[in-house]
């Protein structure tokens, strides 16, 4: 008789009454093939899925998870939180103590409003940013994602200094008239796009570690002359930290980098896996948000109590001493193994890492750019993915996402990760 796989059996029961039988794509497998884990617990470094079968976790609920799963101090937060009420929909000393808290830590945000999601806060952001210029004009960057906004689900146009095309159905062409599209790590580009439409563009948006083509890194220069433009054009400057705020390091990549945003976006580890964002900046812009300026942006759920606590007790964990030393000396353990034993397999491969988040190609060289990405071996990173998952390894189920250490991957955890890849390139010719 044939044993019917739980994960299967509820990945067909799913797709009944949900899209694609999940509610965020990626999940779906559709990258890798194969059918998605359906996962019942997790705990400091591993998840198990419905079949009872452990993981050692790599995506860490895609960032947010980076002092371990289930750790008894936010567990027990939360448990104290839900306990006096799970919303209130009027202000909690929580909310003063989460922004008191960013923007202690995040030297350039000076006042900052909660919201609960990556895709509400980088919204807001621009809406902000046109809001206060008065322009409509934006820049982004092929390659990274900022949410699913109609403005930002774009690519770039047929040519340089093109204006963008909407990369879903349901966006009118219309909301994306106004967003150029830029080479990432390309500076001579953004001088080309000042020069050209300077005192139109309200903002450039950027992830200064980009996590949503893999990890790929900003060069100082790139960032450098993004700033430059926008103080020398009256642009604004918005920092999507959403995934590396507070993942990359303590102020996050803007303090790696020395650059100062106009406006960031935060989300993910400030949650503690809890739904969790913001977006803040100089007390000047945000002065512009309702109900003091013209600017409307709400949301019955921000700032939940509940949420709020698991963030601020993960914000508590990670300032701990020496947190982010050990968080980058085992992720650069990791990578620096993978690539070895890659190497000894005589396979095409490289890692990359910063602070907590890691890359993975199958390339000769470190990409710094989208495009560089794309040429990748996707179909050698699909087998080495489910060659990792038998072996018990989740990695991101897609060659174009980052992968997330956390504090609880211990060396006995990185080992027997390089140990399966060492299994899994042996078997890649």
């Amino acid at each position: 008789m044939t044993m019917t796989n739980k994960n299967d059996s509820l990945f067909s029961r799913a797709q009944k009454t949900t899209p694609g039988g999940v509610n965020s794509p990626v999940r779906a497998f559709r990258s890798v093939g194969g059918t998605p884990r359906f996962i019942t617990r997790a705990e400091g470094p591993y998840f198990w899925d419905a079949e009872g079968q452990r993981y050692i976790d790599y995506i860490g609920s895609w960032g947010p998870a980076i002092v371990g799963h289930a750790h008894p101090a936010v567990v027990k937060a939360v448990q104290e939180a839900a306990a006096r009420g799970l919303s209130f929909g009027a202000p909690t000393e929580a909310e003063i103590l989460m922004a008191e808290e960013i923007c202690r830590l995040v030297p350039s945000i000076e006042q900052v409003r909660l919201v609960s999601s990556g895709t509400e806060a980088t919204m807001s952001a621009l809406r902000l940013a046109r809001g206060a210029t008065k322009r409509d004009k934006i820049i982004k960057f092929e390659g990274c994602y900022h949410g699913h906004a109609d403005s930002l689900l774009v690519k770039a146009g047929s040519g340089l200094l093109t204006f963008g095309n909407p990369t879903s159905a349901g966006v009118p062409e219309d909301f994306t008239k106004h967003t150029l599209v830029l080479d990432y790590n390309d500076p001579q580009q953004l001088e080309d796009a000042f020069k050209a439409y300077g005192t139109e563009i309200a903002c450039v948006i950027v992830e200064p570690v980009a996590g949503n083509m893999n990890l790929i890194k900003a060069t100082p220069e790139f960032l450098q002359t993004m700033r430059r433009l926008c103080t020398d054009y009256g642009s604004v400057l918005i920092f999507d930290e959403v995934m590396c705020g507070f993942r990359v390091g303590l102020g996050g990549a803007q303090a790696l980098y020395g650059i100062q945003a106009d406006i960031t976006a935060l989300g993910k580890v400030i949650g503690g896996g809890l739904p969790v964002a913001a977006f803040g900046g100089r007390a000047d812009l945000m002065q512009h948000m309702a109900p003091l300026g013209g600017v409307y942006q709400a949301g019955t759920l921000s700032g939940n109590p509940v949420a709020v606590a698991a963030g601020l007790s993960t914000l508590k964990l990670v300032q701990e001493p020496g947190f982010y030393q050990h968080l980058s000396a085992q992720t650069t353990k990791l990578v620096e193994g993978l690539s070895a034993a890659a190497k000894a397999a005589n396979i095409s491969f490289c890692a990359d890492s910063q602070g907590g988040m890691f890359g993975l190609y199958f390339a000769q060289e470190i990409p710094g750019s989208y495009a560089s990405v794309m040429a990748s071996d996707k179909e050698k990173f699909n087998r080495f993915f489910h060659l990792m998952l038998d072996a018990g390894v989740y990695l991101a189920p897609s060659a174009f996402e980052a992968g997330f250490v956390s504090a609880q991957h211990d060396d006995a955890v990185i080992a027997a990760t390089i140990e399966a890849a060492k299994q899994a390139f042996a078997q890649l010719h």
